[in-house]
């Protein structure tokens, strides 16, 4: 579903690389954790991916569609979070479901089941006829996540999904991340929570300084001691 191939990217008059020789894939099914410390690079991969930055190095592609060359084929895709919840504020959270949701063509039916179903699952129902400028940052990190699954994206990607969420919030999120994927869909997010990434993923992409440290594959490696690689990847530092 994501085929990540020898990306790099250097930002404009900076001599060094952000990301460099990157690459990976998800397949559907897969949940997968994209893992480093502050500035390793995570959120460049993601905003490029998601086609926000562009670069001139490799190749990326989503359901077979190039995102460089295929934009616009690739990006219905794709549902994506990111990391500082940027809504429309004047809209109310149903508001904002309906229009995310008619620029993929979400259909009627889809729209009903995210503000209906999942609104009551995320426990948000209640605020959806509610301006979203009121909205807590909890709840604007709700109202992000319902609307990128409007169209019910084959790849969905979630920068930090957890920061901000209370544990209950945090548990509901981490079963549907995992119920999420099946065999046409899958997930790609980066955390700080290593517990999370634990219990969630079924590997995990480390980056470091901008490069590609390991990928692991949890369900092979059951026993893998991700706080301990973490730390001695990052030279003992707790900072993931």
């Amino acid at each position: 579903m994501l085929e990540v191939i020898d990306f790099s990217k250097k930002y404009r008059n900076n001599p060094d690389y952000s990301a460099r020789h990157i690459t990976f894939t998800v397949s559907a099914g897969e949940v997968v954790g994209l893992i480093g410390s502050n500035g390793a690079g995570k959120s460049t991969i993601i905003k490029s991916v998601i086609g926000v930055l562009p670069f001139s190095e490799g190749t990326i592609r989503i359901g077979g569609y190039d995102i460089a060359k295929e934009s616009e084929k690739a990006k219905r895709l794709i549902g994506y979070v990111p990391d500082d919840h940027s809504v429309y504020e004047k809209l109310t959270g149903r508001e904002y479901i309906n229009y995310i949701g008619s620029l993929y063509g979400a259909t009627k039916e889809q729209k009903r089941y995210i503000t209906e179903d999942l609104a009551n699952r995320f426990e948000i129902a209640y605020a959806l006829d509610t301006q979203i400028a009121g909205y807590s940052h909890g709840m604007r990190q709700k109202i992000c996540i319902l609307g990128a699954l409007t169209h019910e994206p084959k790849l969905w990607i979630l920068d930090e999904p957890m920061v901000g969420l209370d544990h209950q919030t945090m548990t509901l999120l981490c079963e549907f991340i995992r119920g999420y994927a099946n065999e046409e869909r899958c997930v790609l997010f980066s955390s700080h929570n290593l517990e999370v990434v634990r219990k969630t993923c079924d590997k995990v992409i480390f980056i470091k300084k901008g490069e590609l440290a390991n990928i692991v594959d949890l369900t092979e490696n059951k026993d893998f001691d991700l706080n301990g690689y973490y730390t001695e990847l990052n030279g003992g530092g707790s900072d993931a």
